[in-house]
C-alpha cells in the first residue's frame, strides 16, 4: 500500500518507519535537515519496537496520491499542511495523529473531499536528531471508530504496532488531555517527565493540572473514554480524592514510561527551538473552561510559564514554578 505520512517527526516517524518495515511504498513530507537525512540515509528508528532503518522517499511537499495518508505535525501546522496537499488527498482516508481537541474538525474543514479518521498516539517517541529517532515507551495508537473506513484502516495499521478502535473519540481526547499535562512541566523546567514527578512539588502541581483537567471536562458535559488503564470511573474518584493521594496518578505514570528518559513532545519542541502546541493541550483546557463560564487557573499559569520559556527565556527551577503556581493560585482563591 501507498502510505503518505505527513509530518515525520517523533510521532509520524515512528510510523512512517514501522509502516516502511512492515513493506508499505512510504513516502514522508518533512523539512530542514531532518529532510536531509532522510533523503541521505533514511529514517532509524530505535528503543523499545527494536532497532529499524527505513529508506523511504522523502521531500518537502506531498508528490503522489497515497492509498491512505496520516497526519502527524504539531497541531498548530496541520491546516496548512493538509491544504498543501489537498489535491493529492482528495478521496484519500486521512489519519490525523494529534493532540487536542480539534484535530477532526480541522482536517474535516481542509479537506472536505477525504475521509478524515482521528487518531491519538499513546505511545512515547522522542527526536534525538535529524533522521534519528527512539522509541521510549510502547503504546496503542486509538482510531475514531465512527467513519466507514475505521475498521480497513485499523486493519493496516495493526500489522505493525498495537491499534484499538473507540466508539468514542471526543471522550478519549479527553482523557489524552489528562494524560498530556506531562507536558508543561517539562517544558518549563527542561526536566524529564519522570525528574518532574519526582519532584514533591512539581508532582502536586502536575496531580492537580490534571484534576483541573478532569473537572473541566465534567464542566463539558464530557464523559472520559477508556484509554492507557484510565476511565471515567477512575478520573472520577481522581478528582475527588484528598489532594494527598492525587500524586498517585502521576508516579503510576512514571512507573508506566519506564527508566528511559521521556522529555515530552512540547519539551522537544523547545529544544528545536521550534514553537510549541502547549495552546492545544493545557491551552484547549482552559478554552474549554471559559466556554463553560468557569476558569482553569492552573492550566493557564502552565501555558504562560511555557510561552515564556518558548520565548527565548531561560529553564525555571522547580522551586521558582513551585512558587509561581503558589501565588497565582493564592490570587484566585484556588488552593490546588
Amino acid at each position: 500500500m501507498r502510505v503518505a505520512v505527513i509530518g515525520a517527526g517523533a510521532v509520524g516517524g515512528t510510523l512512517a518507519a514501522l509502516l516502511s518495515c512492515g513493506g508499505h511504498d512510504v513516502e514522508v513530507v518533512a523539512r530542514g535537515a531532518h529532510l536531509d537525512e532522510i533523503l541521505r540515509r533514511g529514517i532509524h528508528l530505535a528503543g523499545a519496537w527494536g532497532d529499524h532503518t527505513a529508506l523511504i522517499e522523502a521531500s518537502s511537499e506531498l508528490q503522489r496520491t497515497p492509498d491512505l495518508a496520516i497526519v502527524a505535525t504539531k497541531a498548530q501546522d496541520a491546516e496548512a499542511a493538509m491544504r498543501t496537499a489537498a489535491r493529492l488527498l482528495d478521496g484519500v482516508p486521512v489519519v490525523i495523529v494529534q493532540n487536542g481537541l480539534g484535530s477532526v474538525a480541522t482536517g474535516r474543514a481542509a479537506l472536505p473531499g477525504s475521509e478524515v479518521i482521528g487518531a491519538l498516539a499513546l505511545f512515547a517517541a522522542s527526536y534525538l536528531a535529524p533522521g534519528e529517532i527512539v522509541v521510549t515507551a510502547t503504546g496503542r495508537l486509538y482510531l475514531d471508530g465512527s467513519t466507514t473506513r475505521s475498521a480497513s484502516v485499523a486493519d493496516v495499521l495493526r500489522a505493525v504496532l498495537p491499534v484499538s478502535v473507540t466508539a468514542d473519540f471526543v471522550g478519549a481526547q479527553w482523557t489524552k488531555l489528562v494524560v498530556n499535562q506531562i507536558n508543561a512541566l517539562p517544558a518549563i523546567t527542561g526536566l524529564s517527565a519522570q525528574e518532574v514527578i519526582s519532584h514533591r512539588g512539581l508532582r502536586r502541581i502536575m496531580a492537580e493540572s490534571m484534576r483541573e483537567t478532569v473537572r473541566v471536562g465534567l464542566d463539558s458535559g464530557v464523559r472520559f473514554a477508556p484509554l492507557q488503564g484510565m476511565s471515567h470511573r477512575m478520573l472520577l474518584l481522581f478528582h475527588h480524592a484528598p489532594a494527598a493521594f492525587a500524586g498517585l496518578l502521576p508516579l503510576a505514570m512514571a512507573r508506566r514510561m519506564g527508566p528511559t528518559p521521556n522529555p515530552g513532545s512540547t519539551l522537544q519542541s523547545i529544544r528545536r527551538g521550534q514553537p510549541t502546541e502547549i495552546d492545544h493541550l493545557s491551552g484547549a483546557v482552559v478554552e474549554a473552561a471559559a466556554a463553560a463560564g468557569g476558569q482553569a487557573t492552573i492550566n493557564a499559569v502552565l501555558v504562560r510559564m511555557v510561552h515564556e520559556v518558548e520565548g527565548g527565556r531561560r529553564f525555571l527551577t522547580p522551586d521558582e514554578v513551585v512558587e509561581r503556581v503558589r501565588q497565582t493560585t493564592s490570587r484566585s482563591g484556588n488552593g490546588g
